[in-house]
């Protein structure tokens, strides 16, 4: 049956008219946009980069002992985000609405409640409504639909509510530990990727401008309230950047997202940590940031976010407390004899805090204790690509939807 879209319809007859009233048409706009971009040999290099760097991936997690699980697209509940997007889009199935996916986090979660599981990883699809830059400057590094190497891994530390309310000092003991070695396996996976691209596409390298410096562990660290305190709250990465004189850096113990681990928080009175006393130190979440090196000058190029990761919230009490801090869902799920008494207050995340609340045959918390993060696939590339060649995030995708470029995406 022949099906027509109105809506769409409308906006591409629109796009089309605005086009023609500038002087051009819709043929010359596909051509320059898209054509143009498809046959040239920017993308063809940029492709062979990026099928070694995720490959790489791959091999070093499948050898490290993760498994790989299936993507999900869609779900009553997906991450509500730290940063404002345009809104998150539903898609509607049997009678339901369901969340296009921001990122695969709450899945990561329930796919390691296994404790013979060592962590999963998955190339997972995201979609976030960035919003249009406000003063109409190219950012060249967002985009509406993007792949992520997600991971996590199990820690298997099983500290109960009565160590982390009453034995800080071992628990914070026990998590510094937890931080280093997250930090030492992202770095072993960055490595292993960027050595393998070293030596696979120099060609490729070569033909966009551009070097790889494969690093060293340990990368340059940065607290970020530090930085702050430094150069300001804002872009601080580059001056950063040119402190640590490498092309991959650390900023760890950023203020972000509600499952990201902050430590003390919960006091054995009941009581919470101000917002206003959280220092970098308390905050265990990190950043990679990376640039491009110039062949020509032997220059680095912009600094950008390639990777975020955190150790995650893993005990019940704390997790419920963040989620109504950040304004996630408005109050504490209600459990009687198996019934969650206000279901209708919780959207999307009834069912999900239903599943963490399960407790095994001994009565301890199924939920598991988990660190990880993912991987920007396209950002990587642009990061590590960015110079003669490649002048935005676009230049590297076949179609990708960078909310600074067009008014509307035709692919």
């Amino acid at each position: 049956m022949f099906t027509n879209d109105e809506s769409i319809s409308q906006s591409l007859y629109s796009f089309q008219a605005a086009l023609e009233e500038e002087g051009g048409s819709l043929e010359e706009f596909i051509r320059r946009t898209y054509i143009e971009k498809w046959l040239g040999d920017t993308l063809y290099h940029t492709s062979a980069i990026r099928t070694t760097f995720v490959n790489a991936m791959h091999n070093f997690l499948t050898d490290y002992g993760l498994f790989n699980m299936e993507r999900v697209s869609m779900s009553p509940v997906t991450d509500p985000l730290a940063h404002d997007v345009e809104h998150s889009p539903t898609i509607s199935y049997k009678g339901h609405d369901y969340k296009a996916t921001h990122s695969m986090i709450y899945s990561k979660f329930l796919a390691c409640l296994n404790p013979k599981f060592k962590g999963i990883f998955v190339d997972s699809p995201n979609i976030r409504l960035e919003i249009e830059s406000p003063t109409g400057i190219q950012r060249g590094k967002y985009l509406a639909d993007f792949s992520q190497m997600d991971i996590e891994l199990r820690r298997n530390r099983n500290i109960s509510l009565d160590e982390y309310l009453n034995n800080i000092e071992k628990v914070t003991e026990i998590l510094k530990e937890d931080m280093e070695k997250a930090l030492t396996f992202f770095e072993d996976l960055i490595i292993h990727a960027i050595s393998t691209v070293a030596d696979k596409n120099e060609e490729n390298l070569k033909a966009l401008g551009v070097v790889l410096e494969v690093p060293k562990s340990p990368f340059p660290r940065f607290r970020k309230d530090q930085a702050v305190a430094k150069y300001g709250a804002s872009g601080f990465e580059p001056k950063l950047g040119r402190e640590a004189e490498s092309q991959f850096f650390w900023v760890i113990g950023l203020m972000r997202e509600n499952y990201d681990l902050i430590y003390p928080y919960l006091k054995s009175d009941g009581s919470k940590i101000p917002i206003a006393d959280f220092s970098s130190d308390m905050i265990y979440n990190y950043d990679i940031c990376a640039r491009s090196i110039q062949r020509k000058t032997n220059k680095y190029g912009d600094t950008y976010e390639i990777l975020s990761g955190a150790i995650r919230e893993w005990l019940y009490e704390p997790i419920i407390e963040r989620l109504i801090d950040n304004k996630v869902i408005p109050v504490k799920p209600n459990f009687v004899k198996g019934k969650l008494v206000n279901i209708d207050e919780l959207g999307g995340y009834g069912p999900f805090l239903m599943a963490m609340a399960q407790k095994d045959g001994d009565g301890k918390s199924v939920f598991p204790d988990t660190f990880g993060g993912g991987v920007g696939i396209e950002r990587s590339l642009f990061a590590l690509t960015k110079g003669e060649c490649v002048k935005k995030i676009d230049d590297v995708t076949f179609f990708g939807k960078n909310p600074d470029s067009h008014p509307i995406f035709l692919y």
